[in-house]
């Protein structure tokens, strides 16, 4: 009988614990980006980030993550957003900034970084280590990456020479790429990701230039009609990113939990943000590669021009720099030597 009594009082409890709702989580962060849940970062980083944040915190950290800025603000005042509390955290190019964060620049200048966006990472993070730090001192930075190569999307055939470039209007991310396009003879517009679709559906754009891993969520395989690379391991331009979070919610979290940060962060996490736009590189490829787009590489002789023209803006900047107070020499070294050393063997 007792043995009965036993059984039925712990089939009781179990169905009483199953009936209760899971334990809230004692930390919530509110994390913000700027494209499509599916792009290759939210997809391939930013929500497997998130989950292992809150499966090796056991729950107790959950994280919310916001895509196209449904939190309020614009891509270009991201940094503030995270620095002033408005939200937990979230993705940043300070690049959208123009001349806030000028050493970062190093890392965007023409054919600086591989095309490998994992390799390219590693190496912004051992740049930012090395001088970047201080820039972003209102914020924690947990991770530093760039994307994957970046690419020339048209509308028309694909540019085979320098002078093809002469006069076409073309979406820039930063300011480097568009000294870059402007040396090329194009007309370089400055614009986030969000607003180049629409740029180029109302006929203000010829085109810009973008990774492979953006052009599906974009359109560009309807809104353009050529992709073309430069030939080469260097990519024609990239772009520099942080992960990063609130400075005073990281601080406030105990030490546990820090410690969970801490364990997704530095190396690890950039290399693994490289790595996702890797991924979505490929991925996004196939896609144009179903259709009846071009896909092009410019011939070795028109990418030696290119590259030419790359070196003025890189020595245009170096003295830019050098006018600011900032060492640009040293700043360029110190990023091709970072590249250097992150070179897969």
């Amino acid at each position: 009988m007792s043995i009965l009594r036993n059984t039925l009082i712990a089939t009781s409890l179990a169905t009483t614990l199953l009936a209760l709702p899971a334990a809230a989580a004692e930390v919530t962060l509110r994390f913000q980006h700027f494209v499509n849940p599916t792009s290759a970062n939210p997809k391939h980083f930013m929500q497997p980030w998130a989950d292992a944040i809150e499966e090796q915190s056991g729950g107790r950290i959950e994280v919310q993550l916001f895509p196209f800025m449904q939190l309020g603000g614009a891509a270009p005042t991201q940094y503030d957003l995270i620095a002033d509390g408005a939200i937990d955290g979230g993705w940043v190019i300070p690049g959208y900034q123009p001349g806030r964060f000028p050493e970062a620049e190093a890392l965007e200048l023409p054919f600086m970084v591989t095309k490998s966006a994992e390799e390219a990472s590693k190496a912004a993070w051992t740049f930012t280590e090395q001088h970047l730090m201080d820039d972003f001192a209102d914020v924690h930075v947990i991770a530093a990456h760039m994307h994957g190569r970046g690419l020339v999307h048209k509308k028309g055939a694909a540019p085979e020479t320098v002078a093809d470039f002469a006069g076409l209007d073309l979406r820039g991310p930063s300011r480097t790429a568009t000294l870059l396009l402007r040396k090329l003879g194009a007309n370089p517009v400055g614009m986030p990701v969000p607003a180049f679709p629409e740029a180029l559906a109302k006929g203000v754009l010829d085109g810009g230039v973008i990774t492979w891993e953006q052009a599906p969520p974009l359109k560009l395989d309807e809104l353009t009609d050529s992709h073309t690379d430069v030939a080469g391991d260097k990519s024609l331009y990239n772009l520099y990113f942080i992960w990063a979070m609130n400075k005073a919610v990281y601080e406030g979290l105990p030490d546990d939990l820090k410690q969970v940060i801490d364990d997704n962060s530095g190396m690890m996490a950039s290399a693994w943000a490289g790595r996702a736009h890797d991924i979505g590189d490929a991925e996004a490829k196939l896609v144009i590669e179903a259709t009846d787009n071009q896909i092009a590489e410019m011939s070795t002789e028109a990418t030696a021009e290119i590259i030419a023209l790359g070196e003025e803006v890189t020595a245009e900047w170096i003295v830019e720099m050098t006018e600011k107070g900032l060492d640009g020499a040293a700043l360029v070294a110190d990023a091709q030597a970072a590249v250097a050393a992150n070179i897969a063997q």
